[in-house]
């Protein structure tokens, strides 16, 4: 497969990758796709996800808050919860959150370990 899509053949193999899962939808499943439409659902979906890799990437916030605010939406957390996940008070998450305290060892040691950020980029931007 060539790792350049143009926009056409994106939206091309968008619409075909639509109408088989459509298909698949009316007939009760992937599985009762034949496999000529496993084969070309497969093949589209293939072309669909290059093109978006390189068209629709979503940058990593580059700062503290951001990543805060792009794991409680990832969560689906409300800073209270997320706070508590954290072994903090609700205040000193805020406070963080508005750039009005540093956040402690412990803290930054919590995201990594709670939420699954790298340590070193939290080292590099807290």
């Amino acid at each position: 497969m060539k790792t350049t899509i143009t926009k056409k053949e994106f939206e091309s193999a968008e619409a075909k990758m639509v109408e088989l899962l459509n298909i698949a939808t009316q007939k009760g499943g992937f599985n009762l796709l034949t496999s000529k439409e496993r084969a070309s659902l497969h093949q589209y979906t293939k072309i669909v996800k290059v093109y978006e890799d390189v068209n629709f990437t979503i940058p990593m916030p580059q700062t503290l808050q951001g990543l805060i605010e792009l794991k409680m939406y990832e969560k689906k957390l409300k800073q209270k919860e997320l706070a508590k996940l954290l072994h903090t008070t609700d205040t000193k998450l805020s406070e963080i959150m508005h750039n009005k305290r540093k956040p402690s060892l412990s803290f930054i040691k919590a995201m990594n370990e709670v939420l699954g950020i790298d340590g070193n980029l939290l080292l590099k931007i807290a």
